[in-house]
């Protein structure tokens, strides 16, 4: 009987613990606080009384604080659509890269608990001057200007390759042999590209006696130039226009990472094409190789070009 009544009190005993142990915990949720008092500040590199918009780099510093916030994210509004990204503990660095004084709309979200937001914006000018290293802009113009020319006589002065993933710093995709369109094009070769410098001024003057090497109608940027054909030289007497400096979006290994950004559509180097921002890979006094998105979709043109002798 003593047995019986012992494995009773086991089996009870084991009965509530699991009448406690599938009972459900009980939580309590907080309270939801959205972020108070977000003050955003932002300092332009540069700025004085001399310079309101800074000293042409185009850097700023985002700094945001805001009572119970518990990250931040900032958009710069350097494009239509927005783009966050998170502040490190409330600061982002960031560099403007459109020349000239531009406005922009600085928005700063602060997230608190539960996912609760308080956004605050800022209003800014910018000054963006890109400033190319030394030896480019000498080697380029030659400290006043030079004339450069397509270099027929060594083979790859023209290509194709990819303008995005591997490979996308090569003509892997096919690259020109020495005199390759002397027969067809022999204006690729004529055409002469002057560079000049005058203060902080540049200029790119293009002389096409023999017409421009271009395709045509979509594919060409070039004024009066037919609306359909193939590529080919076509009548086209040159221009001239200013020229700036740009640095590349990302830092890329074989590349200056600084673009020439053409001034106008009635100049051209090398090949007259849509684009007007050919990155210079490599410049010496005798040699300067550039890149180039194509008229084609996921395309990259390479030209090899020499000064004129």
């Amino acid at each position: 009987m003593k047995t019986k009544n012992n494995l009773i009190l086991i089996i009870g005993f084991f009965l509530i613990l699991i009448f406690h142990g599938c009972q459900k915990d009980s939580y309590t949720l907080g309270d939801l606080v959205a972020p108070s008092n977000l003050v955003v500040n932002v300092d332009v590199l540069g700025k004085d009384t001399n310079n309101p918009n800074g000293d042409g780099s185009g850097d700023i510093k985002v700094t945001a604080t805001a009572d119970n916030a518990l990250a931040y994210k900032v958009d710069f509004g350097s494009t239509e659509a927005k783009n966050f990204v998170a502040m490190k503990n409330g600061v982002y660095n960031y560099k403007y890269t459109t020349l000239g004084t531009k406005t922009y709309t600085v928005t700063v979200i602060a997230y608190g608990s539960g996912g609760t937001a308080t956004t605050a914006t800022k209003t800014i000018t910018v000054k963006f001057d890109y400033k190319p290293a030394d030896f480019i802009v000498t080697n380029l113009t030659g400290g006043t200007s030079k004339t450069w020319i397509v270099d027929k006589s060594v083979a790859g002065h023209f290509g194709v390759g990819p303008w995005a993933g591997d490979g996308s710093r090569a003509p892997v995709w096919w690259s020109a042999g020495v005199n390759e369109k002397v027969n067809c094009c022999n204006c690729f070769y004529t055409s002469t590209f002057t560079f000049t410098k005058a203060g902080n001024n540049f200029s790119l003057a293009v002389s096409c006696p023999d017409g421009a090497f271009t395709k045509t109608g979509s594919l060409t940027n070039l004024p009066g130039i037919p609306a359909s054909g193939d590529e080919a030289c076509y009548a086209y007497a040159g221009g001239t226009n200013s020229l700036a400096f740009l640095p590349t979006p990302v830092t890329n290994d074989g590349s200056t990472n600084t673009i020439i950004k053409l001034g106008g559509k009635n100049i051209f180097i090398g090949y007259g094409a849509l684009q007007d921002e050919y990155e210079i890979l490599s410049i010496e006094a005798n040699v300067m190789k550039l890149r180039i998105q194509g008229t084609e979709t996921g395309n990259a043109w390479y030209l090899t070009l020499v000064p004129k002798s």
